[in-house]
């Protein structure tokens, strides 16, 4: 059976890649999107490799990304995230992604679905997975995104013009509220593990958070480390369960256990001296806080943009566990640094009381993107269903 061709792009958002389509260009039925996603990146691939599609492997690498029509009026496009889990047969929609989130605006304009007429951009999303607005604001360089600059991101190689994210009302992207259990903490009773001190804190994606010493952690272990603490990702397994249940994610704990996209594990401790993946060594000065995350079970190289917001907003809320370990802040509006295993990454969040409730008003953050690749990707007819194969005809 011959191969079927979709237009499409690659691209780099942050320290994530992706395969970029236009809602056109897929089928109507979005319940046959996932054959062609899983097909097109590689999934499933029990060697976890994905090296017959466009996946790397990991799960900042498996990320499909569709951008069509706004279907809002106070935004120019809409934009869905797929997570394609690498060893499994499914496609993820529960979450966005931060990272690719700051290739949309620029996709957008270069495909002409957006007419700018200045040297600045500022495009208006909608990530459909969250219900949330995005604005990215960033440089046109002779009719096009401007990709050449002097921002230089932990993880990713050289420098980019930067795309500046602004989170508009964050709180409550996958549960409606930024407290999903109307608590600070909450103290989970988790099979096997005992009892653990959380604070689950719902802003721009769902992140469960707990201290790095309650499971014997320092807190600055490198992603490999963790990976290979068998004993300590099967607790943090047990936790995101047990921590979905509590947020309303999902019903039961065999429930929880399919829906791995969200919430998100994050690991803090205070300021600490650590290595980087590049063996440079971040100062405890340098940084306000110490992070590290799972998602799909695995532990970030460069913590998720999304999340890294969600803990900015934490560190904001008085009483949460990401609050008792930050460096108090300097001001409502101070960048909030987090050491993490790439390096520093910045964070602003404004977040406040408001009629006696927490409430995030906004979260940003910059980083780069490039268009890497633009034509046609090819999928296996054979990996299709019938259905699927009549309309790529």
């Amino acid at each position: 059976m011959k191969q079927r061709k979709l237009p499409a792009v690659f691209m780099r958002g942050g320290t994530s890649n992706a395969i970029v389509f236009k809602t056109q260009d897929l089928p109507k039925d979005r319940g046959q999107w996932d054959a062609i996603f899983m097909a097109a990146i590689g999934s499933p691939d029990p060697n976890g490799r994905q090296l017959d599609g466009m996946g790397g492997g990991v799960s900042s690498l498996s990320k499909v990304c569709v951008v069509g029509p706004a279907t809002r009026p106070d935004a120019d496009i809409d934009y869905t995230f797929a997570q394609v889990q690498v060893k499994e047969a499914r496609v993820d929609y529960g979450a966005n992604c931060g990272n690719m989130s700051s290739a949309m605006g620029p996709f957008a304009v270069d495909e002409g679905m957006v007419d700018i007429d200045s040297s600045e951009a500022l495009i208006r999303i909608h990530n459909t997975n969250t219900k949330k607005i995005i604005h990215a604001r960033f440089s046109m360089d002779q009719g096009l995104s401007a990709v050449d600059g002097d921002l230089a991101i932990p993880g990713v190689a050289g420098t980019g013009s930067p795309v500046k994210l602004e989170f508009r009302d964050p709180g409550g992207a996958t549960t409606g509220r930024l407290l999903p259990t109307g608590n600070v903490v909450d103290m989970l009773d988790v099979p096997g593990v005992g009892k653990i001190r959380a604070s689950l804190v719902d802003a721009a994606n769902a992140s469960a958070w707990i201290l790095a010493t309650d499971i014997g952690l320092s807190g600055v272990e490198l992603p490999d480390a963790l990976e290979a603490n068998a004993e300590v990702m099967q607790k943090l397994s047990a936790i995101r369960i047990a921590a979905s249940v509590a947020m309303g994610i999902a019903a039961n704990a065999t429930e929880a256990a399919q829906k791995k996209s969200v919430p998100f594990i994050g690991i803090v401790a205070p300021p600490l001296a650590a290595s980087m993946l590049s063996g440079e060594q971040i100062a405890p000065e340098t940084v306000d806080l110490t992070g590290r995350v799972i998602s799909n079970g695995q532990p970030h190289r460069a913590l998720p943009l999304t999340v890294s917001l969600c803990m900015a907003v934490a560190a904001r809320i008085k009483g949460s566990v990401v609050h008792e370990v930050c460096r108090p802040s300097q001001g409502i509006s101070a960048p909030i640094r987090i050491g993490m295993p790439s390096g520093i990454l910045t964070v602003d969040a404004t977040v406040g009381l408001v009629e006696g409730a927490w409430h995030a008003e906004q979260g940003a953050f910059y980083r780069t993107q490039r268009r890497l690749f633009e034509g046609q990707v090819l999928v296996r007819a054979a990996h299709l269903p019938v259905d699927v194969l009549n309309v790529l005809k």
